[in-house]
């Protein structure tokens, strides 16, 4: 049983330690209680990228900085079809151990990059706020109203204290 992240950079206008915020995502997760056989994608996108993204699935003009997309449906269920009365020839693993696709965080370095000089920060810092607070999206927190966002930002504060210098 593993929690994976699986991380890609698919931008080159900030270099990204990909490794780094991997980790970190990992040691927010295990922090949140997420065990089991889990996966969670975490991808560096350009600006037209993530414009492109926002714009699609809130219907926001332009780069945002990061975007989380909970996988949110059930899996099918297992068994025959039409009466779905049993897990069928070839089922080999419980409903409890199957994998968990959390979902994916897209973050845009580059809006980081001016969203760190506004908000006074490293780069670094904002970077590792974004990858907590996608995988807090992931995991259903949200800030749409007042009590929620007080809630979301405490627990980012919380994580960020302690997992984020620790890392390599």
């Amino acid at each position: 049983m593993s929690v994976d992240v699986y991380a890609a950079d698919e931008q080159s206008d900030v270099v990204v330690a990909v490794e780094r915020w991997s980790a970190l995502a990992r040691a927010v997760l295990a922090a949140e209680g997420v065990v089991g056989d889990t996966e969670v994608s975490l991808l560096f996108v350009d600006e037209p990228t993530i414009a492109e993204l926002n714009q699609r699935f809130l219907g926001r003009p332009g780069p945002t900085d990061v975007l989380a997309f909970p996988i949110e449906d059930e899996a099918e269920p297992g068994g025959r079809f039409p009466d779905r009365g049993g897990p069928g020839p070839g089922a080999v693993r419980p409903e409890e151990d199957r994998l968990l696709l959390l979902g994916d965080v897209v973050i845009c370095p580059a809006v980081a990059v001016r969203n760190a000089a506004d908000h006074q920060v490293t780069v670094d810092d904002e970077l590792a706020l974004l990858v907590v607070h996608g995988i807090l999206h992931l995991l259903g927190m949200d800030h749409e109203e007042d009590g929620e966002a007080e809630r979301m930002e405490q627990r980012e504060q919380q994580l960020l204290a302690r997992h984020h210098r620790d890392l390599p």
